[in-house]
């Protein structure tokens, strides 16, 4: 009787016995898109914004309409990225980078008009810059995760920093001031507790790697 033969074992790049390897999501995809289209109204916003001196209602109605799709399309991309197997290296680094470009050019061009005080465009963009890097730092250690109050903070600044751009006087603009203070103390403690957390990430993973060479 000639000897049994084994069962083959599962192919090579399949994850699975018969299973084909999961196709890697093409560089052109509804999510990356999303995220250039947020890049590329960058520059009309700002254009927008400061049209007529940057204080015509009707312009900063427009500015206002360009904003909110920008913030629109920022709460699609990444869920239709996770969810459909869509993401990419480059949606990882265009992402955040689209994010940080139309507020940071939202808060400096509020600045810049006189309508919101240069030092919370400072405090919000420090914070958002430093944990950017921050997350770069530690990534070979492992993903720092967006928590509930990084979400929150995100909302209340574009919540906050579209009730800037609409020309509101009266109660409005008050509520859109006590807003934006909302807003920078949320930027600052979750900007504070992803420091703790990265340098909790950091020593676990320095810690793993000694035990690795011990």
């Amino acid at each position: 009787m000639a000897p049994s033969v084994p069962p083959p074992g599962p192919a090579a790049g399949t994850d699975h016995l018969g299973d084909e390897p999961a196709p890697k999501a093409r560089l052109m995809n509804v999510a990356n898109l999303l995220t250039m289209i947020r890049l590329a109204l960058v520059p009309g916003f700002v254009l927008l914004l400061v049209h007529d001196d940057g204080h015509d209602p009707a312009w900063r109605s427009f500015a206002w309409a360009a904003f909110g799709v920008a913030m629109i399309t920022d709460l699609f991309d990444g869920e239709l990225a996770r969810r459909y197997g869509l993401v990419t290296d480059f949606g990882k680094i265009a992402d955040p980078i689209a994010d940080k470009a139309i507020m940071g050019a939202a808060l400096a061009g509020l600045s810049a008009l006189g309508d919101l005080p240069w030092w919370v465009t400072v405090v919000i963009l420090v914070r958002e810059l430093g944990i950017t890097l921050m997350r770069f730092w530690v990534i070979r250690h492992g993903v720092i995760p967006a928590s509930r109050g990084g979400k929150l903070k995100t909302l209340a600044q574009g919540v906050a920093v579209g009730m800037y751009i609409l020309a509101l006087t009266g109660p409005l603009a008050t509520i859109r001031a006590w807003l934006m203070a909302v807003a920078v103390i949320l930027t600052v403690v979750t900007g504070l507790d992803y420091v703790r957390q990265a340098v909790v990430l950091r020593r676990a993973g320095l810690a793993a790697e000694r035990a690795r060479r011990a």
